[in-house]
């Protein structure tokens, strides 16, 4: 059985939760969010309540039981509060600024990169470090990843681009070997 997915999730002050379709809706301060419910679940709304129940007990049925409740708990958590990921640039002349909404960096290539902010999520930059920030956690860190992905940190120097507080294991490289 599911630890996570047998708590009940608790609607906040300010939320609104309806479904709809087969499909989840919540509504917040900072905006809404929809997400298609897994078929294998069983979801009902009692008390300020969500309460979630496998329909069989499939192994598959009962991980999916607790992916859905903390899908729901993310979604509950980011019209509340949002997200957001920090990253930082590490390398001599490595920059980052704001072309309007969009992201300019400039990361060591004979051009720069420019990264068009997607609908739902905003970019905040000073010199080397970035913040993405959203309602959605997983377009968040979907985000953060691409950005991140354009220059992975590498493990010779440590240049790159890095999750705040990430650590990198450096390699030694090439040793002169005694005779």
């Amino acid at each position: 059985m599911s630890r996570i997915g047998k708590k009940p999730v608790k609607i906040e002050k300010g939320v609104e939760v309806k479904i709809e379709n087969n499909e989840i809706i919540v509504k917040g301060p900072k905006g809404e969010l929809k997400k298609p419910l897994i078929e294998l679940i069983n979801v009902k709304i009692e008390n300020n309540e969500i309460i979630l129940t496998p329909k069989n007990n499939e192994k598959q049925t009962l991980a999916f039981w607790g992916l859905q409740r903390s899908l729901i708990q993310n979604m509950i958590e980011g019209v509340i509060s949002g997200f957001s990921k920090k990253l930082e640039l590490v390398g001599v002349g490595y920059r980052v600024s704001m072309k309007g909404k969009d992201l300019v960096l400039d990361i060591g290539f004979s051009h720069s990169v420019e990264i068009k902010a997607k609908e739902g999520i905003t970019f905040e930059a000073d010199k080397t470090n970035i913040t993405v920030s959203g309602i959605d956690k997983e377009l968040v860190g979907e985000v953060a990843a691409s950005i991140r992905r354009i220059r992975k940190p590498e493990p010779y120097k440590g240049k790159g681009i890095r999750y705040e507080g990430e650590i990198v294991r450096k390699k030694l490289g090439k040793k002169a070997v005694g005779s």
